[in-house]
C-alpha cells in the first residue's frame, strides 16, 4: 500500500504542472496556428503587399488616363491626339497610310 500511496501523492503534486504544461502546449499551438495567430498574420501581410502593388498599378494607370484627357480637354488641346482618337473610334485612315494593329495594353 505504502507505493500506491506514494504514486498518489506525486500525481496530486505534479496535476498542477501537467495542467500548466497542456495549457502552455495548447496556446502555443493557437498562437502560431490559430485565427489569430503568427502564420495567419504573415499571410494577410503578404496579401496586404500584393494589393499594394495592385493599387499602385491602377494608380498608374489613372495617372496615364488623366494625362491623355487633360490633353482632350478645352484648354491644352493636341491635335494629333483628337486626330489619332477620332481614326480610332471612327476606324478612318488615308488612302496613303498603312495600319498597324497591336494588342491592346491592358
Amino acid at each position: 500500500m505504502g507505493l500506491f500511496a506514494e504514486l498518489q501523492n506525486r500525481l496530486k503534486d505534479s496535476g498542477f504542472w501537467i495542467v500548466g504544461a497542456f495549457l502552455l502546449v495548447y496556446f502555443a499551438f493557437h498562437a502560431i496556428n490559430g485565427e489569430r495567430g503568427l502564420i495567419r498574420y504573415l499571410y494577410l501581410r503578404q496579401e496586404i503587399a500584393e494589393a499594394g502593388k495592385i493599387a499602385e498599378q491602377y494608380s498608374r494607370q489613372k495617372q496615364h488616363l488623366e494625362e491623355k484627357v487633360r490633353h482632350l480637354s478645352n484648354n491644352s488641346l493636341d491635335l494629333d491626339l483628337l486626330e489619332e482618337r477620332a481614326r480610332i473610334v471612327l476606324n478612318l485612315a488615308g488612302e496613303d497610310e498603312f495600319i498597324i494593329l497591336d494588342e491592346p495594353e491592358n
